[in-house]
């Protein structure tokens, strides 16, 4: 009964104020084939030192990312974390603190989450930034419903190079919402394909750099012809690295730019938590959700911190609430600033030469294998290899060799370029790990 309280006539009761006959009437709008049939194939009954010894056999059957060559990306980077950010984020005046209710009683977080924007908006080039949504996805997501409240336009489009993760995130928030989502099939050199859909009618283009073949894309005309048809650019990114070594989306043209922050100062950690980026023109940000922290003076004429902008009070309006964003990720923002100021402006310049400079050494060494072609004219740390087999069986057969060899292009968009292997290289790659790589796929694809 501990974890389990209430008793057969509490759940009917608490039905019967619902106003729904059964629990399974809860989840009718999830689709069928999406729901679970019977009990989970789990014993019903074990001790809790048995769960522990079997999930620890279980655990010893993976590999983890820092024990082999690594070359996975495709939205979530492994890049060295200085033990300093761990170091200092599990201080208990960070680890424990929680959205302040009384917001300006707790300047310390309000003084971090203000670096953290100030961060942002010099990284995306833009004049403002919040103090972070839940992921890149949902960034994206809140970027277009934005868009929707600026323009007062329905239709937003989604270019072919966008990660189909953070395109499934967005279809399935605005469809709610009544956007109409023009989203091009996922295809390698095709981004500039969006120039011709853009019509008077187009609230937004969401266009991604690099891209999610690892494509560098120049934004600057589609900014200019969206501009000229009253729509806003939405410039999104996967890694944040990328940005100490290209043009910024801000000086593209772009209106808002989002994107995922897990690739500074946030490990991999089996998927989560990450950390949304969301930043935007002056003139947009009372429109932008999420929250902005401001520096003030108090009435000595100390410095003090503020927030300047909150939507949190208005999840209470529901489908008229400008977001419904309650939250930021703020010990992921914490971490993101400690790494971001340790690496400062040379040192992040630095570490995406390198990320860069390994990957090129790495497509150098892929290009020479017969039945593997490097797709990227250009690309930062991650490029596109097209297979003379199925990208899926290539990196199984990788992984019995110990080596984690990209990500399958069909493992994020089921059923797509099944051929097509996603490969990335950052400064934690030695030069024996991508000889490795390039032996053990050669073997594979003979």
């Amino acid at each position: 009964m501990r974890y389990l309280p209430l008793n057969a006539n509490d759940r009917a009761a608490m039905l019967d104020v619902i106003g729904v006959d059964t629990i399974d009437a809860l989840f009718e709008d999830v689709p069928k084939a999406a729901r679970l049939k019977g009990l989970v194939d789990l014993p019903l009954h074990q001790s809790e030192a048995e769960v522990e010894r079997h999930m620890m056999r279980l655990s010893s059957k993976s590999v983890s990312a820092s024990s082999v060559p690594f070359f996975c990306g495709a939205g979530a980077y492994k890049h060295h974390i200085p033990a300093t950010v761990d170091h200092l984020i599990q201080r208990s005046e960070f680890l424990t603190a929680y959205t302040p209710y009384q917001p300006e009683i707790s300047q310390g977080t309000l003084q971090a989450l203000f670096e953290f924007q100030t961060q942002v908006a010099l990284l995306t080039g833009m004049d403002v930034a919040n103090a972070s949504m839940y992921d890149g996805s949902t960034a994206c997501a809140e970027a277009v419903v934005m868009a929707k409240r600026v323009t007062r336009k329905t239709k937003a489009i989604l270019a072919p190079g966008l990660h189909p993760h953070y395109a499934a995130a967005t279809q399935t928030v605005a469809q709610t919402l009544g956007i109409d989502i023009n989203e091009v099939t996922p295809e390698i050199g095709a981004d500039a394909s969006v120039l011709d859909l853009i019509t008077d009618e187009t609230a937004c283009v969401v266009v991604q750099s690099p891209n999610v073949f690892g494509e560098i894309v120049d934004l600057a005309p589609i900014a200019e012809k969206a501009h000229a048809h009253k729509a806003l650019l939405i410039a999104v990114f996967t890694e944040p690295v990328a940005l100490g070594a290209i043009k910024s989306p801000g000086e593209q043209g772009a209106d808002i730019v989002v994107g995922e922050g897990q690739g500074l100062g946030v490990g991999l950690n089996f998927g989560g938590p990450h950390v949304g980026l969301f930043a935007c023109r002056q003139k947009l940000v009372r429109q932008m959700p999420g929250r902005v922290c401001g520096e003030t003076v108090d009435a000595n004429g100390d410095r003090g911190y503020v927030l300047t902008l909150s939507t949190r009070e208005q999840h209470i309006r529901r489908e008229k609430a400008t977001s419904n964003i309650c939250t930021n990720s703020g010990l992921c923002c914490l971490a993101f600033t400690i790494h971001m100021s340790l690496l400062g402006d040379a040192g992040l310049k630095r570490m995406a030469t390198l990320n860069h400079e390994n990957a090129c050494h790495m497509a150098d060494i892929i290009d020479g294998i017969s039945g593997a072609d490097v797709l990227n004219e250009t690309f930062f740390n991650e490029f596109t290899v097209k297979l003379n087999k199925p990208a899926a069986e290539v990196v199984r057969a990788l992984a019995e060799k110990d080596i984690l060899g990209g990500v399958p292009f069909s493992r994020i968009s089921a059923g797509a370029h099944e051929d097509l292997l996603l490969v990335c290289a950052t400064e934690i790659v030695r030069d024996e790990d991508m000889h490795a790589f390039g032996h053990a796929l050669e073997e594979v694809l003979s």
